[in-house]
C-alpha cells in the first residue's frame, strides 16, 4: 500500500474517531454503551494505523496526526474517572459524600478514641485540679477563681475580624496535622485525636471544678460541635491512610495507599471551607454576650446538621460495584 492510498482508505476512520472522541469529551454521560463500544473499536484501528504509519511512513503528516489521535484516545479511554477533576457542585454532591461514607469505619474509631481521651482528661482534672494550670496557664486559672473565662479577652482585646482569622488558621492547622499524620502510619492522627480529646475533657473538668462549665458551654456551643466533627473527620482520613500502610490485604500495598491518599485528600478539601465559616462564628458570635444560649445552640446544631447532610447526602445513590 502506497502513502496516497493509505490516506484515502483510512482518512474516514480517523475523522470518525476524532469526532466521536470530541463528543465523548463534551458529554461523557451521553455516549452510551454502543457509542463506547464503537469508540473502542475505532481506537483499536487507530492503534493499528499508527503502528503501520510509524513503520511504513515515518516522519509524515499522517504519522503525526495518527500519533496525536492515539495519544488522545489512550488518555481519555484509560484515565481513571476518579482522577478527573470534578466541578465544585459535583464534588460536594457526589465525590465528597461517597468518600465520607467509605471512611465511616475509621470515623467510628476516631470518635471512640476521642471520647475515651476526653473522659480521661475530665476525670483526671476533676480529681487533680492543679493540672489545669498546665493546660490553661496561671492567668486563666486566676480568672476562673474570680469568675471570668479566658475567652472574654476575645471581645475586649482582639478585634473580631482578627480573632476569626487567627481561629480559622489554627483550626485548619490542627485538621491538616491530623490528616497528614496518616503518612506516619496513622500515629500522627492518633496523637491529634487523643491530645484534643484529652484537652477538651481537661478544660471542661477544670471549669466545672470552678463552677464555670456553663459559661464555657455558652461560648463553645455555636461552633464547638462542628469544629470537633471536622477535626474527627480529617483525623479519621489520616487513620485511613495509616491503615493502608500497615494493614495486610490481597491488594497491592501501593494501590491501597494510593486510594487511601486520594480519599483522604477529598475529605480534607471537603472540610477546609467549613473552618473559615467556623472562624467567623467563633470570632463574632461565640464571644458575644448579647446572644442567648438557645440562639447559639440553634446555630451550632444547624451548622452540624447542614455539614452532615452534605457529607452523607441521603439522596445519593451508591455506585454500582
Amino acid at each position: 500500500m502506497d502513502y496516497a492510498r493509505f490516506i484515502k482508505n483510512r482518512r474516514g476512520i480517523w475523522e470518525d474517531f476524532e469526532s466521536r472522541l470530541e463528543s465523548a469529551r463534551r458529554q461523557p454521560k451521553r455516549i452510551g454503551y454502543d457509542g463506547l463500544e464503537r469508540l473502542a473499536l475505532l481506537y483499536r484501528q487507530i492503534l493499528h494505523d499508527h503502528a503501520l504509519a510509524v513503520f511504513r511512513f515515518p516522519a509524515t503528516s499522517a504519522a503525526t496526526e495518527i500519533r496525536r489521535l492515539a495519544l488522545e484516545g489512550t488518555h481519555w479511554l484509560n484515565w481513571d474517572m476518579r482522577d478527573r477533576v470534578a466541578s465544585p457542585s459535583q464534588f460536594f454532591i457526589k465525590t465528597f459524600p461517597r468518600t465520607f461514607r467509605r471512611n465511616l469505619p475509621c470515623l467510628a474509631m476516631a470518635v471512640f478514641l476521642f471520647l475515651v481521651a476526653a473522659l480521661f482528661g475530665s476525670l483526671l482534672t476533676i480529681s487533680q485540679p492543679g493540672l489545669g494550670t498546665a493546660f490553661l496557664g496561671d492567668s486563666a486559672i486566676q480568672g476562673l477563681r474570680e469568675g471570668h473565662l479566658w475567652t472574654e479577652s476575645l471581645v475586649s482585646t482582639i478585634p473580631p475580624s482578627v480573632s476569626s482569622s487567627m481561629i480559622a488558621t489554627n483550626n485548619m492547622s490542627v485538621a491538616i496535622t491530623g490528616w497528614a499524620g496518616g503518612a506516619l502510619g496513622g500515629l500522627g492522627s492518633l496523637y491529634i485525636l487523643l491530645l484534643n480529646g484529652f484537652m477538651l475533657g481537661a478544660v471542661f473538668g477544670i471549669t466545672n471544678y470552678y463552677s464555670m462549665a456553663d459559661s464555657l458551654f455558652d461560648f463553645v456551643i455555636a461552633h464547638g460541635l462542628l469544629e470537633i466533627t471536622l477535626i474527627l473527620v480529617t483525623a479519621a482520613a489520616g487513620l485511613g491512610m495509616g491503615r493502608a500502610f500497615v494493614e495486610a490485604s490481597d491488594r497491592p500495598r501501593s494501590d491501597a495507599i494510593r486510594d487511601a491518599g486520594r480519599d483522604a485528600l477529598v475529605i480534607l478539601l471537603g472540610c477546609l471551607p467549613w473552618f473559615i465559616l467556623l472562624g467567623i462564628v467563633e470570632g463574632f458570635i461565640s464571644p458575644s454576650p448579647l446572644l442567648t444560649r438557645p440562639l447559639k445552640s440553634a446555630l451550632g446544631l444547624s451548622l452540624e446538621t447542614i455539614f452532615l447532610m452534605i457529607a452523607w447526602n441521603p439522596f445519593l445513590r451508591e455506585e454500582a460495584p
